[in-house]
């Protein structure tokens, strides 16, 4: 029979791997989570893409509308006018003119309006583009709170959510633009540093000391 002090000791490592396994059950999870994350923001962003192209590829509604034509009769056969209103008749087709132009004149200027403005909206900076700049700013690593913070105060006209923020740097990690770095608890991003400059630094430097 084995004694009491073996079966603790026996339960005991039971313990302790049942709970390292644990531990790393939720790691998994928590990557997991981290790459799904990852994959809905970048269905989001292809998404406003396909949107933006259909919107630009769909025929506009404030389209110049043909002038009707003029009645068959009024194209082939001549009509009899009286001599009394003879110096009057060129009047009509200059009034009919004027009134053609008067509909149709505003409706180009409108669509003009329209595309202008549809292109001032589609060069706004994609969210991670800005958030490439702000970390292009900085030495040091920024955590996601002071990159949201610092967009906030340079573009007060976008304001997304941390969750949002999140995601979009963990799109830039999943694509190799920028890079995760963990201190205990807090996770932090900076860019992705070069692996072509330090060869040609060095070659630089060797130059300037054979010279």
């Amino acid at each position: 029979m084995s004694s009491p002090s073996t079966d603790a000791s026996i339960r005991s490592r039971y313990l302790e791997q049942a709970a390292s396994d644990l531990q790393e059950n939720r790691r998994r999870q928590e990557e997991l989570a981290e790459k799904l994350s990852t994959l809905k923001q970048e269905e989001a962003l292809l998404l406003d893409i396909l949107n933006l192209a259909e919107r630009f590829d769909a025929p506009s509604a404030d389209a110049v509308p043909e002038a009707a034509p003029l009645p068959q009769q009024a194209q082939d056969e001549p009509t009899l006018v009286p001599a009394a209103t003879a110096t009057a008749a060129p009047a009509a087709p200059q009034r009919r003119a004027r009134a053609a132009r008067a509909v149709v004149g505003p409706k180009p200027g409108k669509k003009k309006a329209g595309r202008v403005s549809a292109q001032a909206k589609s060069r706004q900076p994609l969210l991670g583009e800005v958030f490439l700049d702000l970390l292009g700013a900085h030495d040091e690593p920024r955590l996601a709170k002071e990159l949201r913070d610092e967009l906030l105060r340079e573009h007060p006209e976008r304001t997304p959510t941390p969750q949002v923020v999140r995601n979009t740097l963990e799109a830039l990690v999943a694509k190799g633009r920028i890079q995760r770095h963990k201190q205990q608890r807090s996770v932090l991003y900076s860019l992705t540093e070069p692996t072509s400059a330090k060869p040609a630094d060095t070659e630089s430097n060797t130059a300037e000391s054979d010279a």
